[in-house]
Order: C-alpha cells, then structure tokens, then sequence
C-alpha cells in the first residue's frame, strides 16, 4: 500500500458518532473504503468511486433506521 495522504472525502466515512445498530451497517463501507482510499493512487476516477461509496453508505444507514 502507498504512503499518501488520505483523500478528504473519507472523513465523512466516519462512524464513531453512530449508534451501534448504525456502527454494524456503516464500519464495513469505512474499512473498504479506506483500504481503496491507501492502495489507489489519486485519481478522478478513485474520488468518483469514494464518493459513490459514500453515497451507498448513507443509504445503508438510512435504511437501517427503519
């Protein structure tokens, strides 16, 4: 893995904040999307692709809420 620095979307993968129930369905979009965010190289292509996971992320989340 590469040694940069982290893209600035991925602190909206944050999950600390959420309840447990909202940790179970959001931890896993935030370790997939920090092992792409370490092994791709900056790219429009890689920022696409973080933001489109984020997008599913907050999906998820809400449809956990119901």
């Amino acid at each position: 893995m590469s040694q940069q620095h982290q893209s600035p979307i991925m602190q909206y993968f944050s999950y600390d904040h959420l309840p447990q129930h909202l940790l179970y369905t959001s931890k896993p979009i935030c370790d997939l999307a920090k092992q792409m965010d370490e092994a791709l190289p900056p790219s429009a292509e890689k920022s696409a692709g973080l933001r489109k996971m984020l997008e599913a992320k907050d999906c998820f989340v809400r449809a956990s809420l119901n």
